[in-house]
């Protein structure tokens, strides 16, 4: 058994480093990613630079924190990024977002991030829930977060306007048990 509580047998969870600057520019700048994350326009180089150097900041002053998830058994290789936002340490919630890579998707990836997110954020952060916003039609999202027990327990309609149509997104949550 590992005793990292960020960590198990295959994966670990980060934080971002300045090597991280080329897959954080392709990420954050993919217009297939901007729908779920709210943006409209291209982050530059030296802005996720500054973004890198700050994110030493802690959650309770910056609110959010991003890890980022690599493969133990491939060298440490980038598998994607899961993301705590809107850390409200009053109410003990976080909202919870993740991005596996592309061509890491549906190997199991996604739940062994979000299982070590979890653990982290209910022995160490000491939150009593996390929660997370997916849309209504990103089944890959809603499988995962049910997989590891979050419970859709709301629906926005027509919440976020696509270039093609308005889309419903649904809120889950996971409660510390």
């Amino acid at each position: 058994m590992n005793s990292n509580i960020l960590e198990n047998n295959l994966i670990k969870l980060r934080a971002l480093e300045p090597s991280d600057i080329d897959v954080l520019y392709s990420w954050e700048n993919n217009t297939n990613n901007w729908l779920i994350s709210s943006t409209i326009t291209p982050f530059s180089r030296t802005v996720l630079e500054q973004y890198i150097q700050n994110s030493h900041e802690d959650i309770y002053s910056a609110k959010q924190l991003r890890l980022i998830i690599v493969d133990k058994l491939r060298e440490n290789k980038v598998l994607g990024a899961i993301d705590l936002f809107d850390f409200d340490p009053i109410n003990k919630r976080a909202g919870v977002g993740i991005l596996i890579d592309p061509l890491e998707c549906g190997k199991g990836y996604g739940f062994l991030a979000l299982e070590q997110l979890k653990t982290y954020c209910f022995q160490i952060l000491q939150l009593h829930q996390l929660y997370a916003n997916i849309l209504l039609d990103n089944t890959a999202s809603i499988a995962l977060f049910e997989k590891c027990e979050f419970e859709k327990t709301g629906c926005k309609k027509e919440w976020i306007c696509s270039h093609y149509a308005w889309i419903d997104e649904l809120f889950y949550q996971c409660i510390k048990k």
